[in-house]
């Protein structure tokens, strides 16, 4: 067993997880909710130019993971980039990036567990939304605690079912838009992208607002690589899954994209609903509405199936060094860091309760905030990986095969357009706005926590 897996205390993680099932995580974690729901919203907002913000953040989202597999052939930990932070850069950055991924799915959980109730409402609108929220995460609870195969296998066929919903569209748009197919008195096509206003019709300063969002729709990309403590042959496996996630990025986001533009005039499309839910009730197929209502709905519970998985992970690895309660660390004789998940349900419950008494913009806001936190993972990555090939070429390790393509240049690129994504953040007159000016205060929250865990070190220096 590689002695990096073990914790402190002795305890490991089980190599629970074959090749079969961390291929699908990979995939599901490129999928979710901010395509199948968001990319409507979006489309309505800035037109046919989403395809350039999807595939400019596609790249980005690339040479993060490639950063992520280098890291981790180099070291596999469940720990991941917490692990990672703390080698390279110092034990603090272990602590705020441990904690601000936590800031990330505790907030991507508050919205996901809320939209999972609203899609389940469409079928049963007499229950009350909170119960349908509290079941499905009771559900989801139950699935983490149990074992990590078990989340291996759900995660699995939650993605065949997110997999093959986009491969479906795919195929039945390609035929729409070569036939130039008449969509609810529209005609499908490549005209769409420009007929109506160009390209840009918001303008590329209103293109360039949308990053943020295209952002957090890639987020969950790097729970593949808190996946490898628990992988087997991950030296193996996990290069192959990274690989895969250039073509998925490609073909199911920036295609997806690509022929929701040409199928559709962009002002057709809104935030309310799923932009294939557009496409496919203006052709009048009866019943698509509840079909993609299921899809989005295993995108949800995917989605938070994930935050519990990888948060009780990540909590874990802080606990261990005192960054985090000593409850979170505890461990139970399935291998399954219970401590952790339960924590992270907490924060869901009170999700639940949150978005149940404020209006819509409390959604909003948590995904702006969670971007936050998808955007100091890959930062910590990125940095992680080029101050691992800088030690290399002090010939104090060697650098495993995998790495990252055109460093240290793709790593400096990748580090400047997440800081742009910031900045423009605070030029937004939306829910990205609040989250820009809450930047201050979780710097302030880290640093006093922080040193609040530095002097707690000090008087009881860990063993």
């Amino acid at each position: 067993m590689d002695s990096s897996l073990l914790t402190e205390k002795g305890e490991s993680y089980s190599k629970a997880l074959g090749n079969r099932q961390v291929q699908m995580i990979a995939i599901g974690g490129a999928i979710g909710v901010g395509l199948f729901l968001g990319a409507g919203g979006k489309l309505h907002q800035v037109g046919p130019s989403l395809i350039f913000s999807y595939a400019i953040c596609g790249v980005a989202a690339y040479f993060v993971m490639r950063a992520l597999g280098e890291l981790v052939l180099h070291e596999p930990s469940s720990g991941s980039f917490v692990t990672y932070a703390r080698k390279f850069i110092g034990p603090w950055a272990g602590f705020v990036s441990g904690w601000m991924y936590w800031v990330n799915w505790a907030m991507t959980g508050i919205a996901e567990i809320t939209a999972v109730a609203i899609y389940v409402h469409k079928w049963l609108p007499d229950v009350p939304q909170w119960i349908t929220a509290l079941v499905a995460l009771g559900v989801l609870i139950a699935v983490n605690l149990l074992s990590v195969k078990l989340f291996g296998e759900l995660e699995f066929w939650f993605s065949v079912v997110k997999v093959l919903a986009i491969v479906v569209f795919l195929v039945t748009a390609v035929g729409l838009v070569l036939t130039s197919a008449d969509i609810g008195g529209t005609t499908a096509g490549p005209h769409n992208l420009t007929g109506h206003s160009g390209l840009f019709p918001a303008g590329i300063g209103i293109a360039l607002m949308t990053l943020q969002a295209v952002i957090f729709a890639y987020s969950a990309i790097e729970v593949v690589g808190i996946a490898a403590g628990e992988t087997k042959d991950a030296r193996k496996v996990l290069p192959k899954a990274i690989n895969g996630v250039v073509w998925r990025i490609g073909v199911f986001y920036v295609g997806s994209v690509l022929m929701l533009a040409m199928l559709l005039p962009w002002p057709f499309y809104n935030g309310d609903e799923s932009p294939f839910v557009t496409v496919f009730s203006r052709l009048g197929i009866p019943g698509i509405g509840d079909v993609m209502n299921a899809v989005v709905l295993t995108a949800a519970l995917s989605s938070v199936n994930s935050g519990l998985y990888s948060t009780g992970r990540i909590l874990r690895s802080l606990a261990e060094k005192g960054e985090a309660p000593s409850f979170v660390s505890r461990m139970s004789g399935r291998h399954v860091p219970y401590g952790g998940i339960l924590f992270t349900s907490v924060a869901y419950l009170l999700g639940v309760v949150l978005n149940y008494l404020v209006p819509k913009d409390a959604f909003d806001i948590a995904i702006a905030i969670a971007s936050l936190g998808v955007i100091t993972t890959w930062a910590t990555l990125v940095f992680c990986q080029m101050r691992l090939r800088q030690a290399a070429l002090r010939g104090e390790l060697e650098r495993p095969s995998y790495r990252m393509p055109l460093a240290p240049y793709s790593g400096w690129a990748t580090l400047g357009f997440l800081l742009l994504v910031v900045v423009l953040m605070g030029f937004s007159d939306g829910a990205e706005k609040v989250a820009f000016y809450s930047i201050p205060v979780l710097a302030v929250v880290l640093a006093v926590g922080w040193r609040f865990v530095s002097k707690r070190r000090e008087r009881t220096p860990l063993g």
